[in-house]
């Protein structure tokens, strides 16, 4: 089974995967936070993300988010001019900024718009494209259309989050779609969606052996050497400590300002110290450092803690 590395915006910058892809065994494909080419026009961010040098030796795939088939073939011509022979169709974002206008998870609510944007896609796309969706807008029960729709085209992979966009991430996923899909998808069928640990993933495994593949997005956060768990390696701390170190390193080259590097890191450990099993006075003092020294001290007394508790 493939374990696919999910696009997370915000988190999971080229430094995040460089750092994972370095210090543990890699996920078989990384899929990048989106593009958004409105107006044909992007960031300087979104550029740097997707620069080959900066995805060195991984399978990377970029994703688009766009509801313009003309945008979405705008970025996907300057991808394919990058080297990428593959992009992915953001079709699933809950986020409402995106949601009100008519992307991601948002053009499910209008089918026709939908077909309009992937008839213009799948026309004159220069390269391989898959979609990444959900289930509906306000009811699972609106997936059976969607999926029809799917369907119809020659997409590359069908990667469902089994919940609608009104369930944003709560809950739990609804499984039971998820295998109407593996009965009813004409393309292959990746699942996404509440997979956290090496347990999770060989479980589903062994209840769903036809799925081609998951996609993996908290359980890296919670546990960046997800991939060697699922293959029955450890996750040592000392593989930890080097990933700590490599990514922390990282941002304070490429960043410098020690406000951004530092709420960066506190956004990483909120998930590392989780998957860790740290205390919840250990991670208050991490997240309470202000200064580098401050918090190069609290994540040393976090990984002494980790250490303990393996004794």
């Amino acid at each position: 089974m493939k374990i696919l590395f999910a696009p997370m915006e915000g988190i999971a910058h080229w430094l995040y995967r460089s750092a994972q892809h370095a210090c543990f065994d890699g996920a078989d494909e990384y899929f990048l936070p989106f593009w958004s080419p409105r107006g044909q026009t992007l960031t300087h961010r979104e550029q740097a993300d997707a620069l080959p040098e900066n995805n060195a030796g991984m399978k990377a795939v970029p994703q688009i988010l766009s509801n313009s088939s003309e945008d979405f073939l705008w970025a996907a011509e300057k991808l394919k001019k990058l080297g990428y022979a593959e992009v992915n169709s953001n079709l699933g974002c809950p986020s409402g900024t995106v949601v009100r206008k008519h992307r991601g998870a948002g053009l499910l609510a209008y089918p026709e718009e939908l077909e309009r944007f992937l008839d213009g896609v799948f026309e004159k796309t220069p390269v391989a494209v898959s979609l990444k969706t959900r289930l509906g807008m306000e009811s699972p029960e609106e997936w059976p259309a969607l999926l029809e729709l799917f369907n119809r085209y020659p997409a590359r992979r069908l990667i469902l989050h089994p919940r609608c966009r009104a369930e944003q991430y709560g809950g739990t996923p609804h499984r039971e779609w998820f295998e109407y899909t593996l009965r009813e998808s004409k393309l292959p069928v990746c699942y996404n969606g509440d997979l956290f640990t090496a347990e999770d993933l060989h479980a589903f495994e062994h209840r769903y052996p036809e799925a081609e593949s998951v996609m993996c997005g908290r359980g890296f956060l919670y546990h960046p050497g997800l991939v060697n768990l699922y293959h029955g390696k450890p996750e040592s701390l000392a593989a930890l400590r080097n990933f700590h170190q490599t990514l922390y390193d990282g941002y304070r080259a490429q960043i410098g300002t020690e406000a951004f590097v530092l709420c960066k890191m506190k956004e990483v450990w909120a998930s590392l110290g989780k998957g860790m099993g740290l205390t919840p006075k250990t991670l208050k003092a991490v997240h309470k450092a202000m200064r580098y020294p401050a918090f190069e001290a609290a994540v040393e007394n976090a990984f002494v803690e980790a250490a303990a508790k393996e004794e």
